[in-house]
């Protein structure tokens, strides 16, 4: 069971470690501002889709610390890796509709251009950079 107060408290301060006032906060996550007046006053408890729209838009908050406060804010994360580490190809592999466009592709000196790159990460999100 949520506790009110304390999850009040949880959203203040996670209000504060983004310098968000309730409304700006409220903005961010596309909500009613007075969604957040209630939630800070105890009034109400945060539905499913309040919770996970935070978990969402702020990448440095646990589902379980803001829930019940275990676990840390903000959360521990990985480094970032740089430009360089992300475009820096590990194995190419291309794929051609067919054979004889492969040997055309193969004789070709002109370097391919990059359209996009997926990032997929262990927890199932993906990050995708465009061109």
């Amino acid at each position: 069971m949520i506790n009110n107060s304390e999850f009040a408290d949880r959203l203040k301060q996670l209000m504060d470690y983004y310098q968000l006032s309730a409304s700006g906060f409220a903005d961010r996550i596309q909500i009613q501002r007075s969604s957040i007046s209630h939630l800070l006053s105890g009034r109400n408890k945060p539905s499913l889709d309040f919770v996970l729209r935070v978990i969402k838009e702020f990448n440095e908050v646990e589902l379980y610390w803001l829930l019940n406060g275990k676990g840390s804010f903000p959360a521990k994360t990985l480094p970032t890796p740089t430009d360089q580490e992300i475009l820096k190809p590990v194995s190419i592999i291309e794929k051609s509709p067919n054979k004889a466009s492969d040997e055309t592709n193969m004789s070709s000196d002109q370097p391919k251009k990059i359209e996009r790159i997926v990032i997929f990460f262990e927890d199932g999100t993906f990050k995708e950079y465009l061109k």
